[in-house]
C-alpha cells in the first residue's frame, strides 16, 4: 500500500534511508547533524508546497518518495526516493516514482529534476530507464560524507524535443536501446535485423555517445508525457568540400507512442539545429516518403535492392533531400 506520509513515520524514514546509505562504505548518516527534517518530514515537504508518500507491506515501511516545487521553470524535484532492499525488483520503485510524478504533473510541473549520489549506480540505471537524463555539472556537497551528486532531469508534460550533450546521451543509452529494439522488432528499417540483442543495441548507442562527445553527431531526443519516446541524429562529420551539409539518421519512435507527431517534431527540430549551425542542405535515407514530403523534403533518388530483410526480401531505399 502506498499512502501519504506523516510526521509520525519518522522512524520509518530514518530506517529506510539509513539502511540504504549503509550499503555504501564511507557515507555518514547523522540525522540530527545533517537531516533534522526527517523528524517531521511530511511537514517539511508540505511547507515547501510538496508531498511525501510511504509504501507499507504487512505494517512495515518498505519504500518512500517525495516531491516539491523548485520555484522556477515550472519544475518539481523528486527526492527521498528509497526502497528497502528486499522490495527491490518488485515494481515498487516504479509505483512510487509514478505516484510522485503524477502529483507533480497535476500540480502543473512541466519538468522534473532529481539529484542522486554518484555511488548509487543501481539508482542511476532505474532513473535512466524512466527517461531521466544527466544534465549539468556534478554537485559537491559540504556534508560529512563529502558527497558528489549527479543531476538528472526530464520533461514531464506534453511533447518536448531536446538536444542531448555527451553526459545526457550516455545516460540515455539504456532507454534508447529499448526503443531501438522495439522499432526493429516492429519492422523498422534502421539497419538491424530482428531480434536485436540488448548488448548489440547498447553497444551501438555507446558509439553514438562517443560521437556526440567528439562533436561529430548531434543527438535529439523526444519525450511524450514524461516518456523518452524517440530520437534522431544529425551527422555533422562531412568532408571538407561539403561544409554546408548534414545527414539525418536513425529517426525512430517507439511503436507504442507513434501517431502523436513525435517523428515530425524530431525532424523539424533537427532542421532548426542544422540551419542554426550553417548546414542548410540535409539528406536522409528512408523507405517511405510521406513524413518527409509533408515537411518539404524531395525525393532525390532511389536505390533498388539496397537492403535485405531477414527473409532475404530486397527493399528499395529512397534518398531524401531538403534545402532549408
Amino acid at each position: 500500500m502506498i499512502r501519504p506520509g506523516r510526521d509520525a513515520d519518522a522512524a520509518a524514514y530514518i530506517r529506510l534511508i539509513g539502511d540504504a546509505w549503509r550499503e555504501f562504505p564511507g557515507i555518514v548518516f547523522d540525522v540530527d547533524a545533517e537531516l533534522p527534517e526527517l523528524h517531521a518530514l511530511a511537514t517539511w515537504f508540505a511547507d515547501a508546497g510538496g508531498a511525501i508518500w510511504i509504501a507499507e507491506q504487512d505494517g512495515a515501511a518498505i519504500g518512500m518518495v517525495g516531491t516539491k516545487p523548485l520555484g522556477a521553470d515550472a519544475a518539481f524535484e523528486i527526492g527521498r526516493m528509497y526502497v528497502a532492499q528486499a522490495a527491490r525488483g518488485t515494481g515498487l520503485a516504479h509505483a512510487l516514482l509514478t505516484t510522485a510524478e503524477n502529483h507533480a504533473r497535476d500540480a502543473g510541473a512541466e519538468r522534473l529534476v532529481l539529484w542522486t549520489d554518484t555511488r548509487f549506480e543501481a539508482a542511476h540505471a532505474f532513473y535512466e530507464k524512466r527517461g531521466y537524463v544527466r544534465q549539468g555539472a556534478i554537485r559537491i556537497l559540504d556534508d560529512l560524507s563529502r558527497s558528489l551528486e549527479f543531476r538528472y532531469t526530464k520533461p514531464l508534460s506534453g511533447m518536448v524535443v531536446d538536444m542531448l550533450d555527451a553526459a545526457a546521451a550516455t545516460s540515455a543509452e539504456r532507454r534508447l536501446s529499448d526503443i531501438l529494439r522495439a522499432c526493429v522488432d516492429d519492422g523498422a528499417a534502421l539497419g538491424f535485423r530482428a531480434p536485436l540483442p540488448a548488448e548489440r543495441a547498447r553497444s551501438y548507442w555507446k558509439r553514438v555517445s562517443a560521437s556526440v562527445a567528439s562533436g561529430a553527431t548531434l543527438l535529439l531526443a523526444a519525450w511524450a508525457e514524461g516518456q523518452l519516446a524517440g530520437a534522431v541524429m544529425l551527422d555533422m562529420d562531412m568532408v571538407e568540400t561539403q561544409p554546408h551539409r548534414a545527414v539525418l539518421r536513425m529517426l525512430m519512435v517507439h511503436p507504442e507512442l507513434r501517431g502523436r507527431g513525435i517523428g515530425r517534431a524530431l525532424v523539424q527540430r533537427a532542421e532548426q539545429a542544422a540551419e542554426r549551425l550553417g548546414r542548410p542542405v540535409l539528406t536522409a535515407q528512408a523507405t517511405r516518403e510521406d513524413l518527409f514530403t509533408t515537411l518539404g523534403w524531395e525525393t532525390a533518388g532511389r536505390i533498388a535492392d539496397d537492403t535485405r530483410d531477414a527473409a532475404g526480401t530486397a527493399r528499395e531505399t529512397l534518398i531524401m533531400r531538403r534545402t532549408l
